[in-house]
């Protein structure tokens, strides 16, 4: 029985591998859109695919600025012999002419595989014998940032991964930034969390494949608060620096169910009678047990670093083995004032037996890679605990001191280490006027950070960023004189400013050598509203300008405040500093002046002015997302009638790129404006030059952060300046004006703005020279081709206007209006119809005759070959009718 089973199976198997090449020798290839993702299989794939194939696709993005990603699937195998006779070939064009990006085959899946454009050309080719299963695989938009980022500025809302709560997609590489408005806090809590885990991941931030990334600042910029990955729910942070950041990443593998996070912006309560002594979260359990860490543990488990919260009810902390090398960590996630340490033993639960820490020393870090033991005077203070183990002793720390984490280490128990305890603080922001005015979140751009020299004449001045720098300012002269170098912020606009927080810094390699660690005993500072009229903080008692207490550890920040002061540009002149030489980060501690916060949008009349940049940017702001970045420079004036002098401000971008470096852009955005009851008019002058097809766009962005193109300019304009005007239609919402350069891969030049001006006064009819502008009403994708102003000019290529103005959509009674109209003219065209029919059946009976007949007045000669043919002249072909009385109208 077996044996006819075995034999009948054989039969069946021939049968299969006779009948797959007939049934999967269909055609293979096409033209493939991927606005939608899809796959590409051999033919017959899992199984064997057929032999003497030649299968061609193309597959395109919709739009030109986008790339294709194609992920294999592992179940992939192709006829080995060096990719001679099976292989799959991909291309970067549309052709086979294109650039090779790899030629593969063997049973090894190729790694992803990014187009540089819009278009992959993809070829499979099979000889005449050794087939194996093939390949499938999945093609789709290559999703970079600006696909998936989002900025939020409402009061909350909810943050998810792309295509929450399905599973998100793979090559992600999207920013989440929330920006938060003077005096207020933001309050960030997962809801729910599933990313890919990492099986070997050592540690908290250790996670390789995807990860959700949160920032103290904008991403790459800020402090890292933290790195997650897997299953477990991020505990809730809250942030006062004025800007919160998420950075999502995903590879190409496994994909998950992403996550979901709720923020809270809320208004901070700020007096003058503040005391810095909150509890920061131990025993309140707002301090998670992620952020509590420990050198080692009691190896049963049940003194674990959790258990080190005040009047925790189940034992405590207890190290491995009792040693002065043994500590008990918290990072605070954020920069924080601490004040006071409160601790506690404890009885065990097993033993009854007591355990309580006599004496400890404080360790501080603003990293937690370089640590300072603190001190009180010259000497390591040392604070008294306890002599018992359940009552709480309060250490208040003499001079508060600015940390992210802290150490305890034990130096005298008794009968062994066991330790719970409370930190006491608060926020730098919770005194009055302190709000963090940018250095460590990076709202300040690089280009607002100035320097007497710099030590690496290729380095950025963003490394003097407060904390979030990992080296800092170093001044060119190995033997600087006091009072010569400096180092200056500029805030943008006038600021009343109350303090100042200075930290000193390491060698540029990130040794942390005696000799790479500099920091500034004592300064002086200088204030300016125009940068060029200086004035020293003044010592009241000597009425000389003041010096200031610097830092005493390179790492370890220090505060200090004075009298208000009303500046835009604050300069730090290093007085006494380390043996290593002058090492500084910094940043400014202040508030906007009285009456000039704006935390409701702004209306077109206060932007109304003409913006020339030469005092302030007027509330236009850049994009912290953007590659590039808008900057300030000195330019010649346009050449049309403008009150500038030669000598002017201007907002600049300027690039270079090598031939395979990917497309960069810049972005200029407006403040928020509010509702206009009409439409306005956008006036700006422009310089648009580059070797390339780059482009100079305005977008306008709602509330819900969509965007709408509404003019655009591509391609290289010549020298000359020139004016640019567009229609902003008509909002019943807040929006920004969005400025944007974008340059092409491979391609240098630069784009000047000048003289944004949005006007009401102004004609609309007026708003469409010299290009023309595209009123609120109309619908659609237009393109336009026209040339400069004057006529195009030899070697300059005509400039393209595009734009798309989206429209409130028609009343649906319209539909109804059209309908029934239509309606009522057929029902009007059939009862015609039937009038016409009856009235010729009451014509056709009156007749005598039965029968109508009609002539024709043709006299040519009919011929016909047969039987009943018509010849001659004068033969008239006649038709006749022939009808029968019935009812009358039953024939109609």
């Amino acid at each position: 029985m077996c044996d006819r089973v075995v034999f009948i199976l054989k039969i069946l198997l021939k049968i299969l591998n006779h009948i797959s090449p007939l049934v999967f020798t269909g055609p293979c290839g096409g033209h493939l859109d991927a606005s939608d993702a899809g796959y590409i299989t051999t033919p017959g794939y899992p199984l064997e695919y057929p032999p003497h194939q030649n299968c061609r696709w193309v597959i395109t993005a919709p739009e030109p600025s986008q790339r294709i990603v194609l992920n294999f699937n592992p179940h992939f195998e192709l006829e080995k012999l060096d990719c001679r006779y099976d292989f799959i070939e991909i291309r970067d064009g549309n052709s086979e002419n294109a650039d090779l990006l790899g030629r593969h085959c063997s049973n090894i899946a190729p790694p992803a595989i990014i187009s540089s454009g819009p278009v992959l050309h993809i070829r499979f080719v099979s000889d005449y014998a050794h087939q194996g299963a093939g390949f499938s695989l999945r093609y789709e938009i290559y999703k970079t940032g600006s696909d998936c980022s989002r900025n939020f500025t409402s009061p909350s809302g909810v943050i998810e991964s792309p295509g929450f709560p399905d599973k998100y997609p793979h090559n992600l590489e999207c920013t989440f930034i929330i920006i938060v408005p003077p005096h207020m806090d933001v309050t960030l809590t997962f809801l729910t969390f599933d990313l890919e885990n990492d099986p070997l991941q050592g540690s908290e931030g250790e996670c390789k494949y995807d990860w959700l990334e949160v920032w103290d600042g904008l991403p790459q910029v800020g402090p890292l608060i933290g790195r997650h990955c897997g299953t477990k729910i991020p505990s809730e942070i809250q942030s006062s620096t004025g800007i919160l950041s998420l950075s999502f990443h995903t590879d190409m593998a496994v994909a998950k169910d992403g996550f979901s996070a709720r923020y809270n912006m809320t208004l901070k309560e700020v007096n003058d009678n503040f005391h810095c002594s909150n509890a920061l979260g131990m025993e309140s359990n707002k301090i998670s047990d992620d952020q509590i860490s420990a050198s080692s543990s009691f190896y049963d488990g049940r003194w674990s670093p959790r258990q080190a919260r005040l009047n925790f009810e189940d034992n405590a902390w207890t190290p491995n083995e009792d040693s002065n090398k043994e500590y008990i960590q918290v990072d605070l996630h954020f920069l924080k004032v601490l004040t006071g340490i409160a601790t506690q033993g404890a009885v065990s639960k097993e033993t009854h037996k007591s355990y309580f820490v006599t004496t400890f020393k404080l360790e501080v870090s603003t990293n937690g890679e370089d640590w300072m033991i603190y001190r009180y005077g010259k000497n390591h203070k040392v604070f008294h605990a306890n002599v018992d183990p359940s009552e709480v002793v309060l250490n208040r720390i003499p001079q508060p001191v600015l940390a992210r984490f802290v150490r305890i280490r034990p130096q005298e128990w008794k009968n062994g280490i066991a330790l719970r305890f409370e930190l006491y603080g608060c926020q730098i922001t919770d005194a009055p006027c302190s709000e963090m005015q940018g250095m460590l979140s990076g709202l300040l751009p690089d280009s607002q950070i100035s320097a007497s020299s710099m030590r690496d004449i290729h380095g950025a001045t963003g490394a003097a960023r407060l904390v979030a720098s990992r080296s800092g300012w170093f001044p060119s002269p190995t033997q600087p004189v006091a009072g010569e170098e400096w180092l200056q912020v500029d805030l943008g606009v006038p600021k009343t400013v109350r303090g100042i927080i200075t930290q000193g810094a390491r060698g540029v390699d990130g040794s942390t050598s005696a000799e790479n660690r500099a920091f500034v005993r004592k300064y002086k500072l200088s204030h300016s509203l125009n940068g060029k009229d200086w004035n020293y903080i003044i010592d009241s008692k000597t009425n000389l300008p003041k010096i200031f207490e610097g830092n005493t550890h390179y790492d370890t920040p220090e505060i200090r405040r004075f009298d208000e002061i009303v500046a835009q540009f604050i300069r730090v002149y290093p007085e006494r500093w380390s043996p290593a030489g002058i090492g500084m980060r910094l940043e400014i501690l202040g508030c906007d002046l009285p009456g000039k916060t704006c935390v409701s949008p702004t209306t077109l009349s206060s932007l109304g002015g003409l913006c020339d940049f030469e005092q302030s940017m007027c509330g236009w702001t850049r994009d912290p997302m953007s590659d590039l970045k808008w900057s300030l420079y000195s330019s010649s004036s346009p050449s049309l009638d403008l009150t500038m002098g030669s000598d002017s401000k201007s907002i600049l971008i300027k690039y270079i790129a090598y031939p395979k470096s990917e497309p960069q852009r810049a972005r200029l955005m407006s403040p928020s404006v509010g509702p206009e009851r009409r439409p306005v008019c956008l006036l700006f002058y422009y310089q648009l030059q580059g070797e390339g097809q780059d482009s100079l766009r305005v977008l306008l962005r709602d509330d819900d952060q969509e965007e709408t193109l509404l003019w655009a300019l591509k391609g290289d304009q010549g020298p000359m300046w020139r004016e640019g005007r567009t229609i902003l239609p008509q909002s019943p919402k807040e929006y920004q004006v969005v400025i944007e350069g974008f340059f092409e891969r491979g391609s240098q030049g630069h784009i000047w703005v000048d003289n944004i001006h949005m006007s009401s006064s102004i004609e609309l009819e007026q708003c469409t020279q010299p290009f023309a502008a595209f009123p609120p009403e109309m619908t659609g994708d237009q393109l336009f081709c026209v040339s400069p102003p004057g006529g195009a000019s030899p070697g300059w290529s005509d400039p393209t206007v595009d734009t798309t103005v989206s429209l409130q959509p028609m009343p649906t009674y319209w539909y109804y209006v059209i309908a029934g109209g239509g309606a009522i003219f057929l029902l009007g065209c059939v009862t015609l119809v039937m009038v016409l029919c009856c009235h010729r059946y009451h014509l056709a009976t009156k007749k005598s005759q039965h029968s109508v007949s009609y002539q024709s007045t043709y006299t040519g000669q009919y011929t016909g070959s047969g039987p009943g043919g018509l010849s001659g002249p004068g033969v008239e072909p006649m038709l006749t009718i022939r009808l029968e009385k019935q009812k009358p109208c039953s024939q109609c």
